[in-house]
């Protein structure tokens, strides 16, 4: 959700920029089950033009000419969406729709949040009863001060009303190491996902990051050099040298870290090995690290090439991520999200 917001802000101050009015869409309720989730948002511009989307196409138009009274008016509102009688969603939504300008202090503070890799919150105050109100609308949370979206807010809780919470966590990063022709597959999905790309390339590499259309940074560190501090638990590495002294190498490189994932190419045989290998470097290695490595990567999915066993590993990561066991829709028990 981090990167969509980020987005969003990136397009909302050049539509601002351009002089243009818009208007921020979240949806803050549901009752049953829809294509997304209460906390995804986008953008309408007064010429009709969108950023994001709350549904996979559906609900948008009615969305827009909704928004028209808000543009006349500079007064948020609240609406819903029955899907159960349009598009057989089994369900209803509810959408808050406000007047936006992001402010240069409400920007700087978001953007050193997201530099400082900390969370933050928004609260969407809202009625679930449909119409026009003074008192709705969205406030970003960051280090204790507020930052309303709409300058215009009056924030007055009654007993009727609604708050949506929200927390943002810090920018989902894949840190790849190796800079193989898979790699570039991965780093292209991985982008895909919103997330923070970082290809780790050996020294004698020749290869730039133009090589990776979905990295945001190459580097290529001696391996007794390699920098760990910027990879947290909101982050997942995949080691894919093709190397086996490499792969040794990154992993004593790497053996203190607590990322969210560690994905290692190659058949069982060749981990078990390579974990061996390790142990004989690093005696004292600890049994955490060892078990959170996760090797042949990715999940069963028939995957051959390149791009197929990238979405394979990413199928992976995300499931660790969101503790999900993989398994077909049609098997599952209950609502799709839960």
């Amino acid at each position: 959700m981090t990167h969509e917001l980020k987005l969003l802000f990136t397009t909302l101050k050049s539509w601002q920029d351009l002089g243009k009015k818009v208007v921020f869409v979240s949806v803050v309720d549901l009752k049953g089950s829809s294509y997304r989730r209460p906390g995804v948002r986008m953008l309408i511009r007064e010429d009709g033009e969108y950023a994001g989307a709350v549904s996979g196409g559906c609900v948008e138009s009615e969305i827009e000419r909704q928004a028209q009274s808000v543009f006349r008016s500079n007064k948020a509102k609240v609406i819903t969406y029955d899907g159960r009688y349009r598009i057989g969603c089994e369900g209803v939504i509810h959408v808050l729709i406000e007047p936006v300008f992001l402010s240069d202090e409400l920007l700087v503070a978001f953007e050193n949040q997201l530099e400082s890799r900390k969370s933050f919150q928004m609260d969407s105050f809202f009625y679930t009863e449909v119409g026009e109100y003074d008192n709705v609308g969205s406030v970003l949370q960051i280090n204790g001060a507020d930052y309303p979206l709409n300058p215009d807010f009056k924030q007055n809780e009654t007993s009727s009303q609604k708050c949506f919470t929200q927390t943002f966590e810090p920018l989902f990063q894949l840190f790849i190491f190796g800079a193989e022709h898979d790699a570039v597959q991965l780093s292209q999905a991985g982008k895909l996902l919103g997330w923070e790309v970082t290809v780790v390339a050996s020294p004698e590499e020749s290869k730039s990051c133009d090589y990776f259309p979905g990295a945001a940074s190459l580097i290529a560190p001696s391996f007794d050099a390699i920098d760990t501090s910027a990879i947290d638990e909101q982050t997942a590495v995949v080691l894919m040298t093709h190397s086996f002294n490499k792969d040794v190498q990154y992993l004593m490189a790497l053996k203190d870290i607590n990322p969210a994932y560690i994905g290692l190419l190659g058949s069982v045989n060749r981990r078990e090995r390579l974990i061996s290998m390790l142990l004989e470097q690093v005696p004292d290695l600890s049994l955490e690290f060892i078990e959170q490595i996760h090797g042949p990567a990715g999940i069963n999915i028939g995957a051959e090439n390149a791009a197929e066993i990238s979405i394979s590993i990413l199928a992976e990561i995300l499931s660790v991520v969101r503790k999900q066991k993989p398994v077909a829709l049609r098997e599952k028990v209950g609502a799709i999200h839960e």
